[in-house]
């Protein structure tokens, strides 16, 4: 008896599975919206799942150990493997092409840099701070020198879990580092000891006044209120979408984020591409003076980089009154943890290198660049890479995936969705419980002692002292870079022809205008080149 109940169990739950598998099928059949499930019900979903975990996938299985991007394989178990102070060496050569171009060499020196008994990287192997001082040249109130030549950069909550910039900040704490806020605003999850470098862009979250500008008045009791932050950074733009703003949807804004942030709870909230608080250089170098007056911090600016005529005009400026930016940071037009259609991360604004050496050559030829702190920021939290952005001119880095890595980021490279299965960039509580908070902030700051351990080892092979001291001809470089390329204009052997232009408002009033079904009016050649000029 009992065997024949079973044996009807058994029936009964598979005609059930085989119900809701029909049930589907015919739901595909049915429904237009997907193609590949209409035209292959069932099967069709199995091309979906595989899609989804397609990074998985790649890095897993199909990748080589140097193939993938945005950070591969190699690069990746460093980051792991010295955050867990494991061992991060690797034997039997290196699998890297070394005469790939834009491959990194570093000239060494026939004989090491010696350090003595009481030397300071004697008593503390990863003693390496900046060797600028942050606000000196323009005699700030409270100058900055930053304990740690390598940082973390602007990563919001919000972007973030709490959870994650929570362990970031105790991290920079623990390595002597500082923690940039990124432009969501001063959390409660920023205030665990770190010294802090608040960030804020064209929505003035943290400092918005009430009709979406900059308030003097809140910053200066932000800074009052919080005195560990060390120095304040004006966004301009960043890699991954240089020139193009962004709406915070209102269904993201929870009243935390709101107190946070300085914005209504469920109400969209635009960030435009340009700044209220200043429209052009000079009001710029004002808005930087006014701010650092105020609140006596050094005072500096983050930009990707393309065209140098304004660039040009701010060194002109500076030279000519003494006044502006005291550290400037230079963002990699590669993109970086913010998310940003294709067009803008592939094609907007120049590579980090490319970017910074254009920009740092006009402060040299201004004699300007020994005021001014360089920051980079653009993957080059790996001791080679550093060493080339030392000997470019770069003072200080900052990295954000590398940090995010060190807490416990997989690269599944679905930030933007919510769905972050480490839980550092996502807001689903159940996601964020697998982070354990006192670990990864030692992770962080293992990575971080590391990475300064490593490059000051390669600054003493190369016989000098501090990475400050790296000159261009300590790196050589496989050419076929930036210098070598040509405009199109020489590539292609023409140039296009002008396309008249007023305005958008002159375009969106002229009368033939697609979508109206209106036909242009104009009978005279006049009238035409009224309408297009």
């Amino acid at each position: 008896m009992d065997t024949i109940v079973n044996v009807i169990t058994s029936i009964s739950w598979w005609m059930w599975i085989l119900i809701i598998l029909v049930i589907i099928a015919i739901r595909d059949v049915l429904q237009r919206k997907h193609t590949i499930q209409h035209n292959f019900p069932l099967a069709g979903h199995i091309r979906y799942l595989f899609e989804s975990i397609g990074p998985e996938i790649r890095q897993y299985f199909v990748a080589n150990n140097r193939e993938e991007l945005p950070f591969n394989r190699i690069e990746r178990s460093w980051i792991y493997a010295s955050a867990k102070h494991e061992n991060n060496y690797e034997g039997f050569g290196t699998d890297r092409d070394i005469y790939a171009h834009q491959h990194i060499f570093i000239n060494n020196a026939m004989m090491p840099f010696q350090i003595g008994e009481n030397h300071p990287n004697t008593i503390d192997k990863t003693f390496l701070p900046c060797a600028k001082v942050m606000g000196a040249h323009n005699k700030r109130k409270k100058p900055y020198r930053p304990a740690s030549i390598i940082n973390v950069s602007a990563m919001s909550f919000g972007s973030l879990s709490a959870k994650a910039i929570e362990s970031l900040n105790k991290g920079v704490k623990l390595a002597g580092a500082y923690h940039n806020t990124g432009e969501g605003g001063l959390s409660p999850y920023h205030s665990h000891g770190g010294d802090v470098m608040f960030h804020f862009g064209t929505g003035y979250f943290g400092v918005r006044a009430n009709d979406g500008g900059f308030s003097m008045e809140k910053m200066i009791k932000l800074v009052e209120d919080n005195p560990f932050i060390r120095a304040i950074e004006v966004k301009l733009s960043q890699g991954a979408k240089p020139g193009k703003g962004g709406v915070l949807p209102g269904a993201k804004i929870t009243s935390e984020i709101a107190a946070i942030r300085g914005v209504e709870v469920g109400k969209d909230v635009l960030s435009p591409p340009n700044h209220k608080a200043f429209s052009n250089v000079p009001e710029l170098v004002d808005f930087i003076e006014k701010i650092a007056e105020a609140t006596g911090l050094p005072v500096g600016i983050k930009a990707a980089i393309g065209k140098l005529e304004q660039w040009e005009e701010l060194a002109d400026i500076m030279k000519a009154t003494g006044k502006g930016p005291d550290f400037i940071t230079v963002d990699g037009g590669e993109g970086g943890t913010g998310a940003a259609p294709p067009s803008f991360a592939d094609h907007v604004s120049l590579p980090w290198v490319y970017g910074f050496g254009d920009l740092y050559k006009l402060f040299k030829e201004k004699g300007l660049s020994e005021q001014i702190v360089f920051i980079g920021s653009g993957k080059l939290g790996f001791p080679g890479k550093a060493a080339m952005a030392f000997a470019m001119g770069v003072d200080v880095i900052n990295v954000a995936r590398e940090a995010m890595m060190s807490i416990g980021c997989i690269q599944a490279q679905i930030c933007h969705t919510n769905r972050c299965p480490s839980g550092v960039a996502t807001q689903s509580k159940w996601l964020q419980n697998g982070i354990n908070i006192p670990l990864k902030s030692e992770r962080l700051a293992q990575y971080f002692k590391t990475f300064r351990k490593e490059f000051i080892e390669i600054t003493h092979a190369a016989g000098y002292e501090h990475p400050c001291q790296f000159t261009m001809d300590d790196i050589e470089v496989n050419v076929d870079d930036h210098n070598l390329s040509k405009e199109l204009s020489s590539t292609y052997q023409y140039n296009k022809t002008r396309v008249p232009f007023t305005n958008m408002q002159a375009l969106k009033d002229c009368q033939y205008l697609g979508g109206k079904g209106k036909k242009l009016e104009a009978e005279t050649s006049e009238e035409t080149n009224t309408l297009t000029n």
